[in-house]
């Protein structure tokens, strides 16, 4: 065992109590490895004054002006996205607790905890590179986060007709969507609303977007794979004069001039992988990937 004193940044889920079930169990491990133990603000305030638990922090975490060996999701997959927010182009390895239904990023199940939490302390992990994009406007300024772990989509309005959507890819024309919305997402972001939409499913570290229509008005519209060096631009028309740009979920509304460059950020999000998992076995078990109903 590592005689290095570890830091941990630990992220929850604060509106399930069921998802920080196993909180004590990581807190009581850690300190018993005199490891520094660092809570985000508004996870550490839901388990001491509404689930009354007696919560040991050297430090909480308000923005991004932290440092860590190693940060814990404690959720799902919502959650882990909120992480890999915080994390930003730190560097910091992400580790996904799975205390929901599917849990494909947060992949580690509450049974394991202690196992995969110990492999920290020894160094018997690996860790995966996740592409990171980010979109920039050339109009009004975004008060979310540009940058997206999994997907950026434009949207319409929920009261509004369907949008018409401009794509071009390193400034040549690809298409001019109509449809409900566009999404582009990353490999990781692949099994997640770009699945759900009939778009591919992408393994990571392969190098490539995917742009996938959402309700296209048109049959002969698929989604198209594209490398993650190229810069896609996109400019929307819409009969409310706006539309929704959604950001990992986190939604801003953009005039219907405001022009979107989406392109690869400058850093990845290391994921914390178990011994033995690979992202197959990940597909396999979470997406019942190949499973025979018939058997």
């Amino acid at each position: 065992m590592s005689s290095q004193k570890l830091r941990f940044a630990i992220f929850g889920n604060i509106y399930q109590a069921a998802k920080s079930a196993s909180i004590p169990q990581i807190l009581s491990f850690l300190a018993g490895r005199q490891a520094e133990i660092l809570v985000e603000k508004e996870f550490y305030h839901y388990l001491t004054h509404e689930r009354g638990l007696d919560v040991c922090a050297d430090g909480l975490i308000a923005d991004g002006s932290f440092s860590a060996d190693f940060a814990i999701s404690m959720g799902g997959d919502g959650t882990f996205l909120k992480s890999a927010h915080f994390v930003g182009d730190k560097g910091i390895p992400v580790l996904g607790v799975n205390m929901g239904r599917l849990g494909f990023l947060a992949d580690v199940p509450p049974v394991e905890l202690e196992d995969v939490l110990q492999s920290l302390f020894d160094g018997s992990y690996g860790v995966e590179q996740r592409t990171v994009i980010q979109v920039e406007t050339d109009g009004e300024a975004l008060d979310i986060c540009p940058r997206a772990l999994n997907d950026i989509a434009v949207l319409k309005r929920d009261d509004a007709s369907m949008i018409s959507i401009r794509a071009s890819i390193d400034g040549e024309h690809l298409v001019t969507y109509q449809a409900d919305g566009l999404i582009v997402s990353t490999p990781t972001g692949s099994t997640a609303y770009s699945l759900s939409n009939g778009g591919p499913v992408l393994v990571p570290q392969t190098g490539v977007l995917c742009l996938t229509a959402v309700a296209p008005h048109s049959l002969n519209i698929r989604p198209v794979v594209v490398s993650d060096e190229a810069v896609i631009t996109l400019s929307v028309e819409s009969r409310s004069h706006n539309f929704l740009i959604a950001v990992d979920g986190r939604s801003a509304k953009c005039g219907e001039h405001t022009r979107l460059t989406i392109r690869k950020a400058p850093y990845k999000i290391s994921v914390v992988k178990r011994s033995g998992h690979t992202y197959y076995t990940t597909l396999r078990e979470k997406m019942m990937w190949g499973a025979d109903g018939r058997v």
